[in-house]
């Protein structure tokens, strides 16, 4: 069974167990953690290590020498000494648990006056998305939180390879690719760093000095641009500055016309889940730079990763936010044709923006009334649907709502469905074909938990384009109708 829909609950705990970006924090309770109010103190020994009596048997005893009067005196003394040490090192060992996110026992009274102001228990674990009590939910991504999290991820899996030699990650996981890209990133980072200065001075002037490094594509890298705000010099604005960096092989011509296609046809995108782009310059090196604005949730991609699957209401506030973008990108007579999670950034507070327009075509004229078909196989093989390998022409529209489907289905399970749709060459989407026709169904699908959510999925998953389900179909389906999305997402801030 799937998870169920997050209820009104603020911590959005579903019914059963899933992977979530930061581990949870075991609580005890108050009365563990207090001594026994029954248990007494035994009577302390004597000089010889012999406890006294409580009736009185103390009066009888040897009076002691004066030897060992003194060796009592200094005994006494030491032991105090070391008792006020080892309370010491309790102290703070039981500081540095509390801090690791354990419980520990509560501090001593002296120290009430510091802890006065605390609401008290450990500090509450960050949370990405809730639900509020009127129905409602928001978004918090944190791109330091989620960095550190794969960081963590990559060293641990890198050390398991050293010491097993081998890699036990299934095929389809999201993680399949990542390590490399990782690998890649650590080795390009010397190279990053000295060219990081390389922007011309109109550039600088315009939008500020970019900084460090937020995204890498095949042909360019993201860095952030950080100016002052004139009126207010305490506050900076960002820009997220791709650089268009030439092809292998690519005509100066064909150079300055890739970058200028991509750069109308996201330029004339107005849309709150599609990403604004301000301007193209070119630096001092005579590469040429798209200035949009800068998303600070990070991708979509990495949250997947980072967090191991989505909550149910969290995803499909993404994935109705995704279709709103895909459909009015339709409306302008443009496909993207190679939508994925990378694809896709976030704000902080959770609306989706497309992005990456550089398989970008345009189907239709403003004149036109009928789409043009297109050809050529483009995209990330995951994502790439099956009428690309074997059809010579198709609708690029039916693509784009495919690639939204295999999306939707990485966010709510966490991994790809297949490699490649490619019949006979894949066993995982031969599988699926076979399944669609049977009654039970194909199981990463059967097992989302709303009817109406399924064949919403199945109908975006048909093999053949001509029955696929458009952007706006999907939009007024009965499923997709009743999706809330955050306010962020409705206002794209």
């Amino acid at each position: 069974m799937a998870a169920p829909t997050a209820s009104n609950n603020p911590a959005n705990q579903p019914a059963k167990p899933q992977p979530s970006p930061v581990a949870s924090t075991t609580t005890v309770s108050s009365l563990d953690s207090k001594p026994d109010a029954n248990a007494t103190l035994s009577p302390p020994p004597n000089a010889n290590g012999v406890p006294a009596a409580a009736n009185g048997d103390a009066q009888k005893a040897k009076k002691p020498t004066m030897t060992s009067r003194l060796s009592s005196m200094f005994t006494k003394r030491d032991e105090s000494r070391d008792s006020a040490k080892a309370a010491l090192v309790a102290e703070k060992n039981a500081e540095v648990k509390s801090t690791n996110g354990a419980v520990a026992r509560p501090p001593p009274a002296r120290q009430g006056s510091v802890n006065a102001g605390k609401t008290g228990g450990p500090t509450p674990p960050y949370r990405r998305f809730w639900v509020n009590d009127d129905g409602t939910h928001e978004h918090h991504l944190k791109v330091a939180k989620r960095q550190e999290k794969l960081s963590d991820m990559f060293q641990n899996l890198m050390l398991g390879k050293r010491k097993d030699g081998h890699n036990d990650e299934q095929p389809l996981s999201l993680m399949a690719n990542w390590v490399d890209v990782m690998r890649n990133e650590k080795e390009k980072l010397a190279e990053q760093k000295n060219s990081a200065n390389n922007t011309s001075q109109t550039l600088v002037q315009k939008y500020g000095k970019c900084q460090e490094v937020v995204g890498r594509g095949a042909f360019g890298i993201v860095r952030v641009a950080h100016k002052t705000d004139a009126k207010d010099p305490k506050r900076e604005q960002l820009y997220a500055v791709k650089e268009f960096k030439q092809r292998p092989g690519e005509s100066a011509k064909k150079y300055q016309k890739r970058l200028t296609a991509e750069f109308c046809i996201s330029s004339s995108m107005q849309h709150p889940n599609v990403i604004n782009t301000l301007d193209l310059l070119q630096d001092d090196k005579g590469t040429y730079c798209e200035v949009m604005e800068y998303c600070s949730g990070g991708d979509l991609y990495t949250l997947v990763l980072a967090a191991g699957q989505l909550e149910v209401v969290e995803a499909d506030c993404f994935f109705k936010q995704l279709m709103r973008g895909v459909e009015y990108m339709h409306e302008m007579g443009v496909a993207h044709r190679d939508l994925k999670p990378e694809n896709l950034l976030l704000t902080q507070h959770g609306s989706i923006k497309i992005t990456d327009f550089g398989n970008g075509e345009c189907f239709r004229m403003a004149w036109e009334k009928e789409a043009h078909m297109t050809a050529g196989l483009c995209g990330s093989a995951p994502y790439i649907a099956p009428e690309e390998y074997v059809d010579r022409e198709f609708d690029p529209r039916a693509v784009d709502v495919w690639a939204c489907g295999i999306i939707y289905m990485a966010m709510r399970t966490g991994r790809h469905l297949w490699r490649q749709a490619q019949k006979g060459d894949d066993e995982f989407f031969d599988r699926y074909l076979e399944d669609r026709k049977e009654e039970a169904g194909y199981r990463p699908i059967e097992v989302l938990r709303r009817r109406q959510c399924r064949n919403v999925i199945y109908s975006i998953l048909d093999p053949n384009p001509t029955r696929r389900l458009t952007a706006h179909q999907v939009l007024f389906s009965e499923w997709v109708k009743e999706i809330k999305v955050c306010r962020a997402g409705d206002e794209g801030f």
